[in-house]
């Protein structure tokens, strides 16, 4: 039987066997039963980049400013700022009434603390802030104040960005944390708090309302305006197996699931008191990550075999289906039908696949068999489909595959090895970003090419950082343009990484659900259920 009618039957099966006792709790009005992307394994969204991670810390800490809709900053924590004429000092006044999940008041002290250890993790816009500051000071407990030795006219976006890592605040104590250790403890600054007592990972994480939390009065547009909570518990319920998934939704036991499988999809849109939409206007990239470190794929000739031999329609064939309204090839790293995209210096993506060539160069790039370590988070459809792919493609061109099936929790913590993949590191995993970081080098932590302080797998190009530079400085639209081409061709001949394609993802939820948005990550402020 073909995967997919496997999947369909088994949903439909499943639909009719699951126990009919919780459905009675999924009707309460203040608990929403929601289940995540991925297994929430850890919570701290400075140490991790993984995008369930950022999600349940947005429920937690709050941000100085927010992205909304338009993809706008918008103050969030702030009341209000002042930037001088020579654009190189920032001063800003945080809410009246600001509180942590503890009862202390949020004081400028802790938002210089969490800026400090955010500045450090976030390669594309913190380290170049942090190279840029003279000072970052708290001047009383409502006034923080940053001086710059030049301006940084994207200070306003880099502070309220969803793209990860995100700035959360926290309290002083927990922000002193080194950033390349985990924290330990979970006092928020926003709507929910994290019930640690009833954190079960791979099953469950729990968040209750915070009343202490004073929302603004504008109307909320995504990480903007009023977080109004309306339920007094979010309870994350974690189902990796697809069908069961599906059915627990059909049956009434959870009220939302994040990323409905393509596959499963149809069947939802005809059951009765379910809904099924597209997640994100803006879609996903999907995303070959390789070790620029260790051979083979130190060689920039390694790297290129596998551009010329990945097919981005088998990726997105296992990724999405056969719908192909849902995905399309991309050969290039910005998100398609944005200002921005272009196609410029991608054509190796296009055409025929070219396995001899791929051969050829992996043998002059030193290659001789060696074991390819393949990082496959198995519990995440989007990964586990590209993983599979993937170790067919490395066989097609003559590597040696070493299929590491694992969970995503622990790709997250062995991706951030530099050591040998025989020592405990790795080659390859796969992953994907969001259209909204992607649109353009400001929060695309994947493309930075800064080398030891870039995103993992480390790759390391001047002339990528350069057009990137070039892209900060454009003076108009028509020399970001000419900016962006050059570097998408800066960083395809370098293969910063490999796109797997473009692709959006369904979100489904229960018609008593109402006030679910389109947005690149699930906004539960001012979502209700009846």
């Amino acid at each position: 039987m073909h995967r997919r009618d496997f999947l369909k039957t088994a949903a439909v099966a499943a639909a009719g066997t699951l126990a009919a006792p919780n459905l009675g709790r999924a009707a309460d009005a203040k608990t929403l039963r929601f289940i995540p992307q991925a297994n929430l394994a850890n919570l701290d969204p400075i140490w991790t980049t993984q995008y369930v991670v950022r999600n349940g810390s947005l429920l937690i800490w709050d941000t100085l400013f927010g992205v909304d809709e338009q993809l706008a900053p918008q103050p969030q924590m702030v009341e209000g700022y002042e930037t001088s004429a020579d654009g190189k000092t920032w001063t800003f006044k945080l809410r009246p009434g600001l509180k942590f999940h503890d009862g202390e008041p949020v004081r400028a002290k802790d938002v210089v603390a969490s800026i400090n250890r955010w500045m450090v993790r976030d390669a594309p816009m913190g380290l170049p802030i942090k190279k840029r500051t003279d000072a970052l000071e708290a001047v009383d407990d409502q006034t923080f104040r940053f001086r710059l030795n030049q301006p940084y006219p994207k200070m306003l976006f880099a502070l309220g960005k969803s793209s990860t890592p995100m700035l959360f605040i926290m309290p002083e104590r927990i922000a002193a944390t080194d950033p390349y250790k985990q924290i330990t403890e979970f006092v928020g600054s926003g709507p929910m708090r994290f019930r640690r007592d009833e954190w079960v990972p791979g099953a469950k994480a729990i968040f209750e309302r915070f009343d202490g939390y004073v929302p603004r009065s504008e109307k909320a547009s995504w990480l903007a305006g009023g977080k109004r909570m309306h339920f007094d518990r979010v309870e994350w319920q974690i189902v990796p197996d697809t069908a069961t998934a599906s059915a627990a939704l059909q049956n009434g036991e959870v009220d939302w699931w994040e990323i409905a499988s393509p596959d499963l999809a149809p069947l939802l849109k005809k059951t009765p008191n379910v809904l099924v939409d597209i997640a994100d206007p803006l879609g996903n990239i999907g995303s070959f990550r390789i070790n620029h470190l260790h051979p083979p794929f130190n060689d920039v000739r390694a790297r290129r075999a596998i551009q010329m031999a990945l097919s981005q329609p088998d990726y997105m064939g296992a990724v999405v289906g056969d719908d192909q309204t849902l995905w399309k090839t991309l050969p290039g790293f910005f998100t398609p039908d944005t200002p921005l995209y272009t196609e410029f210096g991608g054509d190796i993506l296009k055409g025929k696949r070219d396995y001899e060539g791929a051969k050829k160069l992996l043998a002059e790039a030193g290659y001789k068999g060696e074991p390819i370590v393949l990082l496959v988070a198995t519990d995440l459809a989007i990964t586990k489909a590209q993983g599979d792919v993937t170790a067919d493609l490395l066989k097609r061109i003559g590597m040696n595959v070493d299929y590491v099936a694992t969970d995503w929790g622990t790709v997250g913590q062995r991706r951030a090895k530099k050591d040998p993949p025989s020592e405990g590191g790795w080659h390859i995993f796969h992953t994907w970003h969001a259209g909204a970081d992607c649109v353009n080098p400001a929060p695309y932590t994947a493309l930075d090419a800064s080398g030891a302080t870039a995103w993992f797998g480390w790759p390391k190009s001047d002339l990528v950082q350069e057009k990137i530079a070039a892209w900060y400085a454009a003076p108009d639209l028509a020399a970001e343009k000419q900016a962006i081409a050059e570097l998408n061709k800066a960083a395809m001949d370098d293969v910063v990484y490999v796109p797997t394609g473009f692709f959006k993802a369904y979100q489904a939820w229960r018609k008593n659900v109402s006030g679910v948005v389109k947005a690149p990550f699930p906004v539960f402020w001012d979502v209700t259920k009846t």
